[in-house]
């Protein structure tokens, strides 16, 4: 992709969207990065759009994406906005010819994946996810272990992610399945999700089986979820995922057995058979110290850069079609309490 900006420039960038991942992760990140200048923040609620704008420094505050993208000069959006706007958010953004770092999910569905991927054929943009778990220290020292093959095969993956959400105006929008698209399955499934794949060297999903908490479909979203999807090469991954965790603290992991050994996040462990005893081979001294969600953000962002300079390349939309379809086959199974192919 031919470079947008020379080195000496900064990338001048629109936030759409001023909700909660916009305060804690993106403008944040940026405020930090002195090779982006944030240009406007955009929101529905313009007020907020103005406090935000005061409160990080940014020129501009909109309630309207289309004034953000008439801007003069603008090179980049960040859609952080609710998820029944990522479609018509992103194709504005593509016709006004600009790069894209779209917050997760991409979209509400797999059709919706599939238009947003013609219209990209179009453009030659940069139109990124912002899987930010893929850019936390621990799972890219995971990941090295076991695309060196030390791990051997990748035989399964779990992965949980637990949280407690007491109230329903925490959650908003996230509580309306029109708005949503899902509840804690694609919320925070979704992730755990991508990562199982990606860690395991994107296996073709072929067979999906799950279960959700929807008794007595007086909610509008499932708060809690458990999926099964097992892959063509065999591997298998287990997510389970709620929003009215019981317990202590957040709880967020991923562990990897492979033919060879295993590995798990948070806390990385490395373990690995050396003649013919398990050994830990976990890494000390090399996790940053500064926080996996801080450090996530930091390193997604500069890939975006990169990525817009000609220096990196994104993940395939395609990979983010394979999520979605698992997705819509969780909620099939679900409903239909029984097992979904692929």
């Amino acid at each position: 992709m031919t470079a947008s900006r020379t080195t000496s420039e900064r990338l001048r960038v629109g936030v759409i969207g001023g909700g909660a991942i916009a305060q804690v992760a993106h403008l944040p990140a940026l405020k930090k990065r002195r090779t982006v200048e944030v240009q406007a923040i955009c929101d529905i609620d313009l007020p907020k759009a103005r406090a935000l704008a005061d409160r990080f420094g940014v020129p501009d505050a909109l309630d309207d994406i289309e004034d953000v993208l008439r801007i003069p000069g603008l090179q980049a959006v960040v859609i952080c906005s609710p998820n029944h706007l990522h479609e018509s958010h992103i194709l504005a953004a593509l016709s006004a010819n600009v790069h894209i770092l779209v917050e997760k999910p991409l979209a509400m569905s797999a059709a919706s994946v599939q238009r947003i991927m013609r219209a990209a054929e179009k453009r030659d943009r940069v139109l990124m996810v912002g899987m930010n778990h893929r850019y936390r220290p621990d799972v890219q020292i995971v990941r090295s272990f076991v695309q060196s093959g030390e791990l051997g095969r990748v035989e399964s993956v779990r992965g949980s992610w637990h949280v407690f959400r007491p109230s329903r105006n925490v959650l908003g929008w996230r509580q309306r399945r029109d708005q949503a698209g899902g509840g804690a399955m694609l919320d925070l499934g979704l992730s755990i999700l991508d990562l199982g794949l990606w860690l395991g060297g994107t296996p073709a999903p072929v067979r999906v089986s799950a279960s959700l908490d929807v008794a007595g479909r007086e909610r509008a979203v499932e708060q809690s979820g458990s999926a099964f999807v097992v892959c063509e090469n065999g591997m298998s991954l287990f997510v389970d995922v709620t929003w009215h965790h019981l317990g202590e603290g957040e709880r967020f992991g991923v562990g990897v057995r492979g033919s060879k050994g295993s590995a798990a996040i948070n806390p990385l462990t490395v373990w690995k058979e050396l003649h013919g005893m398990p050994v830990d081979v976990s890494p000390t001294g090399s996790v940053s110290r500064e926080n996996a969600f801080t450090a996530s953000y930091r390193a997604e962002w500069a890939h975006f850069e990169a990525a817009i300079a000609g220096e990196a390349k994104v993940a395939s939309l395609n990979e983010h079609l394979v999520l979605h379809r698992i997705i819509d086959a969780v909620y099939k199974s679900a409903e239909d309490g029984r097992d979904v192919a692929l």
